[in-house]
């Protein structure tokens, strides 16, 4: 593939995707120029001690100045906000885009804002991966290798800008796959967002069990329990907009969930172990073929080096 370079790149938040993004462009040189910022005084400070950026500006509009493309990497209730203190700041002809799991709701946050005059190509998108971790120190540059980047791009589109967007997340190891905003919020509400709603209530529940069991939860977890707090570890203010920006889809999924666990319930008060045993291997066979697809490693308990205990 033709190496693709920007002339300068600014990531806007400095979080696990924000700061691995950094690391990808470094590693890989894919800006001339690396300008990074981030709300947090604190976070600044660190990015300037491990280097993530060439340059780590002190405001928003600072740091947009002559970009070419700005990627807005912060929660996504706060979009507007963040958008508003430098868009005025961006140069015509530079894209903007973001990282948001949510795409419908960002749109309707941003776009109101630009307006012809401004010359700014908005072109959302949205990295299908990550971790448990954040902050500056959690990123890697391989995160995005080999991970579905979703760009779901508005009508009216400059096609050349969509292919830059797109020959950026392909210099980041991405897969690329374009698709309608409503769309990808249907599709990402079940394949993420109601994962990690029922993690979140699970872990919660057994966090009142634990009051009564004196730890024992914690003492006998086996590897269902762990990799549900794998999930409810993650992020509470961003897993916080993303409900609240997602929360049709959202709604929707959680209401065809609920009815196949109603179902779930009466087949096992019935005893109906032909109609569970059903149920069991066509969802098995959803693991082989997400195997497969290489969206995850064909080794026992996820590829860790410690042995599963038993569920």
């Amino acid at each position: 593939m033709k190496k693709f370079k920007f002339e300068t790149i600014c990531i806007i938040g400095l979080g696990l995707l924000g700061s691995s993004l950094t690391r990808v462009i470094k590693e890989r040189d894919i800006a001339a120029k690396l300008v990074g910022y981030d709300i947090s005084e604190d976070v600044r400070k660190r990015a300037v001690e491990i280097k993530l950026c060439d340059v780590i500006a002190d405001d928003a509009a600072t740091a947009v100045k002559d970009v070419d493309l700005v990627i807005l990497a912060v929660p996504v209730g706060v979009y507007a906000e963040v958008a508003k203190s430098f868009l005025g700041a961006m140069k015509k002809g530079a894209i903007l885009s973001d990282v948001g799991s949510v795409k419908a709701a960002v749109i309707a946050q941003v776009e109101p804002l630009l307006t012809a005059e401004m010359g700014i190509h908005f072109i959302p998108a949205h990295p299908i991966a990550g971790t448990e971790q954040s902050g500056p120190d959690a990123g890697f540059a391989s995160l995005f290798d080999s991970r579905w980047t979703v760009i779901t791009p508005l009508d009216g589109v400059d096609t050349a800008k969509l292919e830059e967007l797109k020959g950026f997340w392909l210099a980041c190891g991405s897969d690329v796959e374009t698709m309608d905003a409503a769309h990808h919020d249907k599709v990402l509400a079940i394949t993420s967002h109601i994962p990690h709603l029922i993690a979140y209530n699970i872990v919660g529940t057994a966090a009142d069990v634990e009051e009564v069991t004196q730890s024992e939860v914690i003492k006998y977890s086996a590897g269902g329990f762990r990799d549900f707090t794998r999930l409810a570890a993650s992020n509470p203010t961003m897993w916080r907009d993303i409900f609240l920006n997602n929360k049709d889809a959202v709604l929707e999924m959680l209401g065809r969930f609920t009815e196949d666990l109603v179902a779930l319930q009466r087949i096992i008060r019935w005893g109906d172990g032909d109609a569970l045993y059903e149920v069991f291997d066509r969802t098995r066979a959803i693991r082989k073929e997400l195997v497969e697809a290489g969206q995850e490693t064909d080794k026992p308990n996820f590829g860790r080096d410690k042995p599963p205990s038993e569920d």
